[in-house]
């Protein structure tokens, strides 16, 4: 009998935060699955390469598409690709809407994948929060999307053209993804680490009082993307699915910051609310984004964790 084809999982922007903690958890599943990755730097981060030698990476430019065909000769077409690649700070993207649309808009992946000419690739594309126009309370999936700066824009644009163009894609709106730093350590700051960075020092800080999102537990994630894998390569069933997912709770700047101090232990009186309209911060961003996940809790029976709980994982994972 012939050996059944090994499935092929694709992390496209693997070495960032939420595609090393996908990496790290496809790992243990290479003995039945080979894992890749894309990366755009001249040379994969070492430590990543170093934790999880059975994972292969590849340079590629989503921009140009330069790379993608080395990946179908020596790696072959993948069975899932996982689209964590894009420009997501929303002030640089408003400092350079071509280079944002370019990124963001994954065209050339998209295309790349058309090539194969066959049905047999799914594309779990990362979306954001910031589609919504942020002036109510817990989005549903089919609410209008009027993003308010560039970044919600191109994420809007890219969204259009993987719907028109796969007939297989998940994507998924996330809001704010927090949890324990990865492997090889990203450049980014995270939010949960950052907060407690500067609370410690216990001067006063200003936090905004007056924007709201639902953070996800970055190991809630993980677990969306690879319950749609798993599910999409045991039955190949067509996939066409958009799904908000964020934590289960709406919480503000302020608020964050309130979590952390009572995890730490610190005096909140250091904490101080402000409004989000004192500070210029060169770019437009939503009041309200939070979203209904019942959808992705109905659909994938994944129950995100509380922001609290998951605050508490965070720094207990960073002590250890």
């Amino acid at each position: 009998m012939a050996e059944e084809e090994r499935k092929r999982v694709l992390v496209v922007g693997g070495s960032g935060y939420l595609g090393q903690h996908l990496l790290a958890a496809l790992a243990p599943a290479t003995d039945r699955l080979d894992v890749a990755f894309t990366h755009r730097s001249q040379a994969p981060p070492q430590p990543l390469l170093d934790a999880l030698p059975s994972v292969r990476a590849f340079r590629a430019d989503l921009r140009s598409g330069d790379g993608l065909e080395a990946i179908s000769a020596s790696f072959g077409q993948p069975h899932v690709v996982v689209n964590c690649a894009a420009i997501s700070v929303p002030r640089a993207c408003e400092m350079d809407p071509p280079a944002t649309m370019a990124t963001n808009v994954p065209s050339s992946l998209v295309n790349w994948l058309l090539s194969f000419g066959n049905d047999e690739s799914l594309l779990i594309h990362l979306s954001t929060d910031q589609v919504y126009e942020g002036v109510k309370s817990f989005y549903k999936e089919e609410d209008e999307t009027l993003p308010v700066n560039m970044y919600g824009k191109s994420k809007v644009a890219a969204e259009k053209f993987i719907i028109e163009k796969c007939s297989n894609y998940a994507i998924l709106r996330s809001s704010i993804i927090y949890g324990p730093q990865t492997v090889s350590p990203v450049a980014k700051s995270l939010p949960i680490q950052w907060m407690d960075s500067v609370l410690s020092q216990g001067q006063q800080v200003e936090f905004f009082n007056d924007e709201f999102r639902c953070p996800v537990y970055v190991k809630d994630m993980v677990d969306v993307i690879l319950s749609l894998a798993k599910t999409w390569l045991s039955d190949g069933k067509k996939v066409q699915v958009l799904l908000n997912v964020g934590g289960p709770d709406r919480v503000s700047r302020l608020q964050m910051a309130e979590s952390v101090a009572t995890v730490r232990g610190y005096d909140h009186n250091i904490i101080k609310s402000v409004s989000a309209s004192s500070v210029n911060r060169g770019v437009a961003s939503p009041s309200d984004i939070s979203m209904d996940i019942t959808k992705l809790t109905q659909m994938l029976n994944i129950k995100p964790m509380s922001f609290q709980d998951g605050v508490r994982a965070t720094l207990v994972a960073e002590a250890s």
